[in-house]
Parts: structure tokens; sequence; C-alpha cells
């Protein structure tokens, strides 16, 4: 299998497993990612994901170029006879929080696949990259949209116009990553934020994920409304009960998502 996956805990972990090809996505890799993001969407045991990549050298550096040729559909085809978007980063949209654990080389579209997680901790050795103009091309996995986002317009023209590599130190400080840890520590680190997350009310965090995400699209008065409503939805739910009473008896709460 060129993707590794397990769930313990209520935390699934996802590890491109190609180590001899920087952890590149071929077109079996990109079917097995669909396949297993629809699992993350779909069950009920999985409460975060942590996707990750196979050695030190990756985490991921995109397509595999050289088995994933250019096909023969016109633009007319490809975007309305298949129902499938061939983007590495396609398919990863759930309101359950996913932590990029990036270990190596983000590069091109592996980057791409960390930008579309909600967490990103990097390995003191990893470096990051959107080169696609560099050979005639531009970022086709939501990079140019991602990016301004999560650092700021300069920042993400800096990377995005000169296609240069930046340093894990570089990408924490314009906020790319949210911390930079020796290589030996990433996956305890990324597992640590993940059980935390996994130990609060499972409702609760997938509001708070989605309001954030379409928040950031809205007026910030339509943003507030939505999220009244959605505390109101919220309010009466089991595990908010059960987080009272857990907090007023000074126990561990346990929380079913309901």
């Amino acid at each position: 299998m060129s993707v590794e996956f397990s769930v313990a805990d209520h935390v699934a972990t996802i590890r491109l497993n190609r180590p001899e090809a920087m952890n590149a996505i071929d077109p079996e890799t990109r079917q097995e990612l669909i396949d297993i993001w629809q699992r993350v969407r779909m069950e009920d045991d999985i409460w975060v994901a942590v996707v990750t990549g196979t050695g030190e050298k990756a985490f991921c550096t995109g397509s595999d170029l050289k088995k994933t040729m250019p096909g023969n559909e016109s633009y007319a085809q490809q975007m309305f006879a298949n129902p499938v978007s061939q983007s590495v980063a396609a398919h990863m949209e759930t309101d359950k929080p996913i932590i990029a654990a990036i270990n190596g080389y983000a590069m091109g579209g592996g980057m791409e696949i960390a930008l579309a997680c909600d967490i990103r901790i990097a390995a003191e050795t990893a470096q990051f990259a959107l080169s696609e103009v560099k050979i005639g091309s531009i970022p086709g996995s939501a990079g140019t949209q991602r990016l301004p986002r999560a650092i700021g317009m300069s920042d993400a023209m800096l990377m995005l116009l000169t296609g240069d590599r930046i340093s894990a130190q570089e990408a924490f400080r314009n906020g790319l990553v949210s911390k930079v840890v020796p290589a030996d520590k990433l996956m305890p680190t990324a597992y640590e934020i993940a059980q935390k997350i996994a130990a609060n009310a499972p409702l609760a965090v997938r509001a708070v994920k989605r309001l954030v995400k379409r928040g950031m699209d809205l007026p910030l008065s339509h943003a507030i409304e939505s999220e009244r409503y959605v505390f109101g939805l919220l309010y009466q739910s089991e595990d908010r009960i059960e987080g009272r009473k857990a907090f007023a008896e000074k126990r561990k709460p346990q929380y079913k998502g309901r």
C-alpha cells in the first residue's frame, strides 16, 4: 500500500508511503487518498486525523510526474464529464480537524496538502515551496488561494512569484506552521495535539472548524450571526450537558458526539 492508514483512540493516521519517490502521489496513491478521506469523513470513530510522510526526506513532493502524464481529455471533459477531482488536495473537505506532521520536503502539491490541513507542525529539517512558476505552470490544488489566507499577501507573493524554498524556521516566522520541533519529536507532538482535540466534545470541535472556515469568507456581522446560531444548536446537546456535569463533579467528561 502506498498510503498507510490506522485509527486509535479516535485519531486516524494517514502516512504517505512512497519514500523512494519522495512520497510523490501517483494515480494509485491518489485513489487510495480519495478512499481514505471518505473514511475520515464518514466513520464515527474518527474525530481527528494526522497526515504525514514516511522517511526523513519528504512529507510529499506532489504529483509523481513520471507516472502522471497529461490526459487526452479536453478541459470541458475534465471539468464536467469526470466528477472526481484529480487535485492532490481534493476530497479533504471535512469538519473533522486534520493535522499535518511535515517531516521533510513539502513541495508543490505536497505543500498544498499541508495547506488544506487545519494545523501544521514541522520538523526542523522541513522545507516548503510552490515552485510551479519555475516550470511555466501554477499551483493546481488551491495553493494560490490558501497560501495568502495562511500567511498574508506579501509573504505568499514572495513564495509564489519566485518559486523559492523556505525553511521550517521561516515557515514558523510567517505563520505557515504552528510549531517547529526536532525530527524525533514530530509525531509525538502531532499526536499530543490530536489527543487534546480528541478529548474535547466532537460536535463542538467540528462546529468551531466549520465556523472558522466559512466565517473567513463572510462579512464579520454575518459570521458573528452564524456563530450565535451554531451556539444555539449545541446548547442542549448531550455533550454540552455532560461537559458541564463533569466540570461540576470534577471528573473527565465522557463525550459521545451527540
